[in-house]
């Protein structure tokens, strides 16, 4: 088996994909909630994404993804027995698990993908972890009965009430605090405005709160500046110090605001890879 071949695709819904991809020695090292840096081809830009799971005795890593932009959707185009050009991992900071007993993640849209392995990695490690998903739509709903398997509870909500409760993520995180439930600590993934209403909640319980965060990445060492944020008014780097941060000293402003700093950029890179795929197989 050749190095970054992937071994296993399937669709998710209409654009997510979970793969498995042979890459030995990341898998040999990796913990939940690192991620990984690849490239399609050896043109191709550099793009991190979280590893969903890992096996360190078939060497595989898994990796989830939704297909909406220009390498997600070159990614969307390789099948079985396919190769990325290169895989660099596991990097940043494992989830903290310590002295937790009772967690509460929340994952909206596709940061559900992102929250996997973290809900999961907590339940291995002894805590009773509840998990409030959130979607749009019926349609959208990923992980659920994998989710469902191994943790203590899970809650599906959905903006249009097309499926499990209609609402948003944070009201259910309201409701499920109401009713007296007890968290050591509640965990948010997804949008970042989600992620700030969650952990705004989670502060006026004097819950701590932890974000796992996304930011644009080039090298994955700190050097380039690229996933620079504000954490207590400090300058950090999402990919070294991170990706998961003390949600109550996140400055969700700027951070939102950096996370738009390429949307034209990347409106023309995504239109311009969908002209050359035209729906059939690409290949750089």
């Amino acid at each position: 088996m050749k190095d970054f071949e992937i071994t296993y695709k399937k669709r998710l819904n209409s654009n997510m994909v979970w793969l498995k991809v042979y890459a030995p020695l990341v898998a040999k090292h990796a913990k939940p909630g690192q991620f990984i840096i690849l490239r399609t081809d050896e043109f191709g830009e550099r793009i991190p994404l979280t590893m969903a799971g890992h096996d360190s005795k078939d060497g595989t890593i898994d990796l989830i993804y939704a297909a909406v932009g220009k390498t997600t959707l070159l990614m969307d185009q390789l099948e079985k027995g396919d190769c990325f050009a290169d895989i660099v991992g596991p990097l940043g900071n494992p989830t903290e698990t310590k002295g937790l007993k009772q967690v509460l993640v929340v994952g909206g849209g596709t940061g559900n993908a992102l929250a996997y392995p973290l809900a999961i990695g907590m339940k291995d490690a002894g805590a009773q972890v509840d998990m409030i998903e959130g979607f749009k739509t019926k349609d959208l709903v990923i992980l659920e009965d994998e989710l469902r398997s191994k943790l203590d509870n899970v809650y599906v909500v959905t903006d249009d009430g097309s499926y499990g409760e209609k609402g948003f993520t944070t009201d259910k995180v309201k409701e499920l605090l109401s009713q007296g439930n007890s968290y050591d600590e509640i965990v948010a993934v997804g949008p970042p405005i989600m992620m700030k209403y969650v952990c705004q909640i989670a502060k006026e319980h004097s819950i701590p709160s932890v974000a796992s965060l996304t930011a644009y990445m080039v090298d994955g060492t700190g050097m380039c500046g690229g996933c620079r944020i504000k954490i207590g008014g400090e300058d950090k780097f999402v990919c070294v110090d991170g990706p998961e941060f003390d949600g109550s000293l996140v400055d969700w402003e700027d951070l939102i605001n950096r996370s738009k700093y390429y949307s034209k950029q990347e409106a023309n890179a995504k239109a311009h890879i969908c002209t050359l795929t035209g729906g059939v197989r690409y290949h750089a």
